[in-house]
């Protein structure tokens, strides 16, 4: 049993590998958001160690190198490991394309599902300044009350 559990581990890191040579053939959304969570995540979800990974990644010039880093974090946030998800969200904040604004959210909404007050303090931390789309990506599960007082917390919070 030792042997097959051993070697099973060897073949995921050779996937791991092989998929983090060749990220620059991931190269649109719907291949990323199929295959991060499932391969990348996966791998450093069972090997914490690896996770600087996706820091290397969330610090990638590739937009499709930053989604992934943080569409991988799918698999911890279902195992409750939110520590990762938050730390690259916060390395997100700034960035500038829609498609990593849509995949922080969705990745902040999918930490709301399984515990609200971890998306909770994110937001009263960084609601304010979060990019529009973001932030209504991650609060989509709220209440329409709640939603609008979200939004309005992030446009009172800009105007000054």
């Amino acid at each position: 049993m030792k042997k097959k559990k051993k070697s099973k581990e060897i073949a995921q890191k050779k996937i791991c590998d092989f998929y983090l040579a060749h990220t620059s053939g991931v190269n649109n959304w719907d291949l990323v958001d199929t295959s991060a969570p499932y391969i990348l995540g996966d791998y450093v979800l069972a090997h914490p160690k690896e996770r600087r990974a996706l820091y290397r990644l969330v610090r990638s010039k590739s937009l499709w190198e930053r989604r992934i880093a943080i569409v991988a974090t799918q698999s911890m946030i279902a195992a409750e490991e939110y520590d990762d998800t938050l730390k690259l969200a916060e390395l997100l904040l700034t960035d500038t394309h829609d498609l990593i604004h849509k995949a922080v959210g969705w990745m902040l909404r999918e930490v709301g599902k399984r515990s609200r007050p971890t998306l909770e303090r994110f937001l009263k931390k960084h609601a304010a300044f979060m990019p529009r789309t973001m932030l209504r990506y991650a609060i989509e599960k709220f209440s329409p009350d709640e939603r609008k007082k979200w939004l309005l917390v992030g446009r009172r919070e800009r105007k000054s």
